[in-house]
């Protein structure tokens, strides 16, 4: 029974992948009415998860050096992608509140990042273990430690755009006069 699990599971994979990305692509590029408990929630989890990631990048550094820097540099320029993505939002006043819908190009652009460096990893890994010469570890060989920098660049693009949203909810309020 497990057996027959796991074949499903691998079957259905090369499905749901595809499937979930595009999914994700338009859930992120939905018109929303910015709502204060919701970006709280996003901010109060992306902090938790950015706080995870930087642990784990420490940790990973005993077997793959420069794990922390990639890290760094990921949230960096998701960082720098966020403030672009609060720029090219669109920002609407309307009677339900304040709406944004953001960019198509920097959504899809983020996604593919995401969705190539795992296709990039599963081939550098592969190729890595077939074709490895030299005396390095399968890990350091593989190009493991970029797959950092991919992760670090959603989540600093997530973070900033969701603080960059609760800071424009905040101004809209307080020019009405809302609680």
């Amino acid at each position: 029974m497990p057996l027959l699990l796991l074949i499903v599971i691998l079957l259905a994979l090369p499905i749901l992948v595809p499937l979930s990305l595009v999914q994700r692509y338009r859930v992120g590029t939905a018109k929303r009415v910015a709502r204060g408990w919701v970006i709280t929630l996003n901010l109060v989890l992306l902090s938790l998860s950015i706080a995870f990631y930087v642990v784990g990048a420490i940790l990973t550094t005993f077997w793959l050096p420069h794990a922390v820097e990639y890290a760094f540099v990921g949230l960096g320029i998701g960082a720098v992608l966020g403030v672009l993505g609060l720029i090219l939002s669109r920002w609407e006043l309307v009677p339900q509140g304040l709406q944004y819908t953001p960019n198509r190009w920097l959504v899809l652009g983020i996604t593919l990042v995401v969705s190539l460096r795992i296709l990039y990893g599963i081939w550098r890994g592969w190729h890595a273990w077939l074709y490895r010469a030299d005396d390095t570890s399968w890990l350091m060989a593989s190009g493991l430690a970029g797959s950092f920098a991919a992760g670090g660049i959603v989540l600093g693009y997530y973070a900033l755009y969701w603080a960059g949203v609760r800071w424009r909810l905040t101004r809209y309020k307080r020019q009405r006069g809302l609680p």
